[in-house]
This record gives C-alpha cells, sequence and structure tokens, in this order.
C-alpha cells in the first residue's frame, strides 16, 4: 500500500517535471505526502530529537536505521517512508527502473538556532561510482525563505563536481563549501515547500540554505537513492563531514527497493544478522 502521497497524486513524474530535472537538476513534482503521512514523520521526528539529545538536529544522519554506525538511535518510520513505493516511483523517473536507497537524513533547524549550510555539492562526500544519486527532500514542516529553506543554483549540476574548500567559519552544518567564483549567487533560487511537499534534486546541484533566525521550525528528510548501474565503494575510509560526526560508509546498509542490481552491490553489510 501507498501510505506517502494522496489518492489523488500522480506517482510518476510528468514529462515536463522530467524535462525541468534536466533543465535545472531540482523539481518540486505534483505529488505530495499526505496529512497523516505528514503527521507520522513528526511524531517521528520528534522521538528521533528525544533519543538523540547529544546531537544537533541538523546533523541527524542515518535516521532510519535503529542503530547507524554513526551513534544516532533512528526511526523506522523514516525507512518506510524512504521504501515506499510512490516515492521510488517519482524516483525512477529520473535514475532508470533499477533503484537502490543508501541513505536518510533528517535536517531540523531549530526556531533561532538553526544552522547555516553551506554552498555545496553533495557528490564530494559520496562513494558512489560512477557518482550518481537523486535526493528526495520531503518537507516535514512548512520551509520558507524565513525560516532557512533549501536554496539552489539552477543548472549548476550541468557541470560536473567542482572544487571544494573548507568552510572557514563556524556553525555550519557540513565542513566543505564550494569555491565562490564558480557560481553566481544572484541566479539562487528558494526552495520553497509547503508541509508534504518535496524536491528532487540531482547530486551534482550546488545548493546550501541560511541559518534560521525566525521563531519557526524548519525541518525535511533527506532520501538519497543511487541507480543500480552504480556501485557503492565501501572502502572509503570514515570520514568527518557533519561537524564533528565521523561517517562510517564501510557498514552502510543498502536496500534494493525497485529493479535489478547491475554492479555487483553488497546487501548483506550492516544489516541486522
Amino acid at each position: 500500500m501507498n501510505i506517502a502521497t494522496v489518492a489523488s497524486a500522480p506517482l510518476r513524474l510528468s514529462t515536463d517535471e522530467q524535462a525541468a530535472y534536466a533543465r535545472d537538476g531540482i523539481v518540486i513534482p505534483q505529488a505530495r505526502l499526505s496529512a497523516a503521512a505528514v503527521g507520522r514523520l513528526r511524531n517521528a521526528l520528534d522521538r528521533l530529537i528525544a533519543d538523540n539529545p547529544d546531537r544537533r538536529p541538523e546533523q541527524l544522519v542515518n535516521a532510519h536505521l535503529r542503530e547507524g554506525p554513526e551513534g544516532i538511535r533512528g526511526n523506522d518510520v523514516f525507512l518506510d517512508m524512504a521504501r515506499d513505493p510512490a516515492i521510488v516511483d517519482l524516483v525512477a523517473g529520473l535514475v532508470g527502473p533499477d533503484v537502490i536507497l543508501w541513505g536518510c537524513q533528517v535536517f531540523c533547524k531549530p526556531g533561532g538556532d538553526g544552522m547555516e549550510v553551506p554552498w555545496h555539492q553533495d557528490g564530494h562526500y559520496w562513494p558512489i561510482r560512477p557518482l550518481a544519486t537523486t535526493t528526495a527532500w520531503i518537507a516535514i514542516d512548512d520551509s520558507t525563505t524565513e525560516n532557512g529553506c533549501m536554496r539552489v543554483i539552477p543548472g549548476s549540476h550541468a557541470r560536473g563536481l567542482l572544487p571544494h574548500a573548507k568552510a572557514p567559519r563556524d556553525r555550519v552544518v557540513l565542513d566543505l563549501e564550494v569555491d565562490a567564483a564558480a557560481y553566481d549567487e544572484a541566479t539562487a533560487r528558494d526552495v520553497v515547500l509547503e508541509a508534504g511537499q518535496l524536491s528532487l534534486h540531482d547530486v551534482h546541484l550546488i545548493h546550501g540554505s541560511r541559518p534560521n533566525r525566525s521563531p519557526r521550525r524548519r525541518a525535511g528528510l533527506a532520501i538519497r537513492y543511487m541507480p543500480a548501474t552504480s556501485h557503492f565503494d565501501r572502502t572509503i575510509p570514515p570520514m568527518t563531514s557533519y561537524g564533528t560526526a565521523v561517517i562510517d560508509f564501510s557498514r552502510r546498509p543498502l536496500w534494493l527497493v525497485r529493479g535489478t542490481d547491475r554492479a555487483g552491490n553488497d546487501f548483506a553489510v550492516g544489516h541486522p544478522r
């Protein structure tokens, strides 16, 4: 049963939506979550934050794992959402019929205290060869300009990976930021979403977000999918990329959520035995 979308929502991207993604590196589909699904995510987020009091809410990596290698105590609600056929249908329209779920993170910016995400490209952090991923970013709360919504540089994905350097300031969610000479911030677009809406964006898209200085929380669930024609390389050593969090890809579990694995990926590591 599809738990994620309302009954009237399309379960596949239209031709126009696919064209927008190819052009801009991001699309906001017509499909959206039901109010009940949003409610489940909010309840799960409340539990996630309560279960991880020593972690910043912007840095809850592997929220879909009950006990991930990074020490986050996650919640099955996020895994259920990531494997929901309605979400996978949308993603398959972009990455093809063979789809692997490999990551899921909550980005929650508390009101008045939410941290900045520097301009970056996701691919600098990920051990996927060849590099290919679509992220489904689901708004758990309304995501607005005022509370620090995601911002993107449309079309920047077409340039491939660009130079990054250490972010020279404190209180940022990620350690690296793209070289400012590589983009024109005047072309940036705010990705404003109502709770229950989602965006889909490419692994090479330059994106980031401002701090949340408003009184309203901004929370979203980022689900990472790769085509099963790519290989998840577990030989990449553990790395620090989210503040002080050490990310260990060697024990990251994968799920084949659609089709057939074409690249010899390991679907046993990281799963309960």
